[in-house]
C-alpha cells in the first residue's frame, strides 16, 4: 500500500529530550494519520492513563496524501485519550500546517510526559528546541500567533496552538491551527494544556526526500475539484441548514424541539451574504472555506459552518447569523469545540430559562474558556454538568450531539450509539446516506434501523477510517471512488477498508479496558428509535464484537491487513 514515509520523533517536554524512531512496518500497516496515531498510542498509552496526567500521549501525523498536490488534502490528525469521552479518540484538522509538518520530515510527533513551565515546542527537520513563555501564561490563539511571527518569523500556516481553554483543561478544548481551523471535538486541546505546551510550530525542506509518486487520479480529483459547482463552495455545510429544518430535524433550543422558526435569518444564504472572499486549505481547489464579517459590528471569523449554526443558533434561539459569527469567532479565540460549547452553554440556558440571550452567550464562552464562576462548572460538559443543572443528558460517551437529528435520521441515530467517539457525526457520516446528499441510487429511508442499514454504516465507519489515514477530507465525497482509493493507495479497496476495521477495533479494544462495553452505546432517545437494540446486535455480530460489545481477543490480536 502506498503509504507515509519518514521517522516518528517523540518529545518528552518534561526531560526535554527527543527521541527519533523507525515506524515503517506500522506505517506500511496503517498507511498514516489516524491509522498511524491510533496504533502508537494503543500501544504505548497505558491503559489506565488519567486523559490529563503526564503519561496520556499526544499524537499529530499527516497520511501519504500530503505529499501530493491534490484537493482535499490539507490535513492533520491527532489522537490521544479524550478527557471528554474517556476514551481513544482522533481528530483532524484543515488548514496549511499539514505540508509544514511534512517538511520537517517526520511521518509523526509525540509528545510526552508535562513540562514544568509553559512552553512552546519547535521542530525543524534539523533540530527540536524548547521555549520557555510563561508570559503567554492565558494568550488567546491570535497572541500566540503573534508572539511565533514575532521570535521565530513564522505565520499562523506553522502553528499548532492552544488558548486559554487548553490552558484551563476545559474538557472541550479543542487544538487550533492557522488561528481558525480545529482540532475540535474530544478535549484534545485540555490533554495539550495539561502537558504546558502552549503551542507547536513545524518547519523545514525535507519533502523532496519523501516524495511519493500518485497516479493519474490525484490530478482528476483536483481538477474536478477546481471545476465544481457544489453549493458547498459558496456555503460550506451551512447549506444544509434549511433541510434539517424542513425535515423536522434541526435541534432547538436545548434538543427539546426539532425544527426553529428563525432558521432562515441563520441558514446557508444568511452565511453566503457575510462571505466576503474565497477561504481554503493546502493544496485544495474546492474552496469551501466561509471567511465572513460584518462591517456595522466589527466582527469577522471564519464560518459558521452548520454545527455551529445548530449550537450557538437554533440551540440557544439565537437567530441573528452575526451573532452565531461572534459565538464562532470567540470560540477559536479562546480555542473551544463549538459544537460541544454551543450545546453545554444551550443547556445552561434552559437551566435559566435564558434563551436567545446572545449577551449571556458571549459572557459564558470567556468564563467557560477561563473557568469563571459558573464557567468552570460548564467547562466539564454536558455529561458532568446536566445534574446540577437539572436538565436532561444530551450526550453518547460524554461527547455532545451534532445537529443531525437522530430522531430523524435512524441510521445516523445507530452511528451515535456505537460510536467510539460518542455523538460524533463525522465519524460515519451516515446522514448523507439518509437526507440524502447522495445519489438516490445509494440512499437509505430514514426511518427503522435494518441489519442491512447496520452493515452499511460500518461500512461507512471503515471507509472513514481510511480517509482519515490519508487524510483525506470528507468534502471529497462522490469525487473518491472505489477505484480512486484502489489507484491513490495501491491496494484493492476491500484491502483498504480492512485497515479501517482494525482502526475502529484497535479503538474499541482499548477503549473496552478503560470500561466501555454494551451500556455506553445508547442514545438519551432510545426509546423512540424502533429497532436500534436489533441494530446494535447486528453491528456487533457484523463487527465480530460479543453482544455485550466486547472486542474478542482473536479480533484484537489479528495482524492489520497489508498489501
Amino acid at each position: 500500500m502506498r503509504h507515509a514515509t519518514g521517522e516518528l520523533l517523540s518529545i518528552d517536554v518534561r526531560e526535554r529530550q527527543v527521541v527519533r524512531e523507525q515506524i515503517d512496518d506500522i506505517l506500511a500497516s496503517f498507511i498514516g494519520g489516524r491509522g498511524v496515531c491510533t496504533k502508537l498510542a494503543s500501544d504505548r498509552i497505558p491503559q489506565d492513563v488519567d486523559p490529563l496526567g503526564p503519561e496520556n500521549r499526544l499524537y499529530f501525523a499527516t497520511g501519504p496524501m500530503q505529499q501530493s498536490t491534490m484537493s482535499f488534502t490539507g490535513r492533520t490528525n491527532a489522537t490521544g485519550v479524550s478527557p471528554l469521552t474517556n476514551g481513544l479518540l482522533s481528530s483532524n484538522a484543515g488548514g496549511f500546517v499539514s505540508r509544514n509538518l511534512v517538511d520537517t520530515g517526520y511521518a509523526a510527533i509525540e509528545l510526552v510526559g508535562a513540562s514544568e513551565e509553559p512552553v512552546i515546542v519547535h521542530v525543524t527537520d534539523e533540530e527540536v528546541t524548547f521555549e520557555p513563555v510563561a508570559e503567554l501564561a492565558g494568550a488567546t490563539v491570535p497572541a500566540v500567533t503573534t508572539h511565533v511571527e514575532k521570535t521565530r518569523g513564522l505565520d499562523e500556516t506553522h502553528i499548532i496552538a492552544i488558548g486559554p481553554a487548553g490552558e484551563n483543561e476545559v474538557r472541550f478544548a479543542s487544538i487550533m491551527t492557522t488561528e481558525s481551523r480545529a482540532f475540535g471535538r474530544g478535549g484534545l486541546g485540555a490533554v495539550m494544556g495539561s502537558k504546558n505546551v502552549k503551542a507547536i510550530t513545524v518547519e523545514g525542506d525535507s519533502a523532496p526526500e519523501l516524495e511519493l509518486d500518485f497516479p493519474a487520479a490525484a490530478g482528476e480529483i483536483h481538477r474536478e475539484a477546481a471545476t465544481s459547482d457544489s453549493i458547498m463552495k459558496r456555503q460550506g455545510t451551512a447549506s444544509v441548514t434549511e433541510l434539517a429544518n424542513e425535515t423536522d430535524g434541526l435541534p432547538t433550543r436545548y434538543f427539546s424541539e426539532t425544527s426553529f422558526e428563525s432558521a432562515e435569518q441563520i441558514n446557508g444564504d444568511a452565511v453566503e451574504s457575510k462571505k466576503y472572499k474565497k477561504g481554503t486549505c493546502s493544496s485544495c481547489a474546492f474552496a469551501c472555506k466561509l471567511p465572513t464579517k460584518d462591517d456595522v459590528r466589527g466582527v469577522e471569523t471564519e464560518g459558521p459552518e452548520f454545527e455551529t449554526i445548530m449550537a450557538f443558533g437554533s440551540n440557544t434561539a439565537t437567530d441573528d447569523i452575526v451573532d452565531v459569527m461572534q459565538s464562532n469567532e470567540l470560540c477559536d479565540i479562546y480555542g473551544l469545540d463549538t459544537i460541544s460549547c454551543g450545546d453545554t452553554i444551550a443547556a445552561y440556558l434552559a437551566s435559566e430559562d435564558e434563551f436567545g440571550n446572545t449577551e449571556l452567550i458571549h459572557e459564558l464562552i470567556e468564563k467557560i474558556a477561563r473557568r469563571e464562576g459558573v464557567g468552570d462548572l460548564l467547562a466539564e460538559g454536558v455529561d458532568r454538568c446536566h445534574e446540577a443543572l437539572g436538565v436532561e443528558n444530551w450526550s453518547v460517551k460524554g461527547m455532545e450531539f451534532p445537529g443531525h437529528e437522530g430522531r430523524r435520521l435512524h441510521g445516523q441515530a445507530l452511528s451515535y450509539a456505537v460510536a467510539n467517539r460518542g455523538a460524533d457525526h463525522m465519524y460515519a457520516t451516515f446522514y448523507a446516506w439518509e437526507y440524502p446528499l447522495v445519489d438516490s441510487t445509494e440512499a437509505f429511508d430514514p426511518e427503522g434501523i435494518t441489519p442491512e442499514k447496520a452493515r452499511a454504516v460500518i461500512r461507512q465507519e471503515n471507509t472513514r477510517a481510511l480517509e482519515d489515514c490519508g487524510v483525506i477530507c470528507r468534502f471529497s465525497r462522490g469525487m473518491m471512488t472505489d477505484d480512486r482509493f484502489e489507484a491513490l493507495f495501491d491496494a484493492e479497496f476491500e484491502t483498504l477498508l480492512s485497515v479501517g476495521d482494525r482502526i475502529v477495533t484497535l479503538e474499541r479494544a482499548f477503549n473496552n479496558n478503560r470500561g466501555f462495553d454494551r451500556s455506553v452505546d445508547t442514545l438519551p432517545y432510545a426509546d423512540e428509535i424502533e429497532g436500534l437494540a436489533e441494530g446494535i446486535d447486528a453491528y456487533y455480530e457484523a463487527r465480530g464484537w460479543t453482544t455485550d460489545g466486547l472486542v474478542q481477543d482473536e479480533a484484537a490480536d489479528a495482524a492489520p491487513a497489508d498489501d
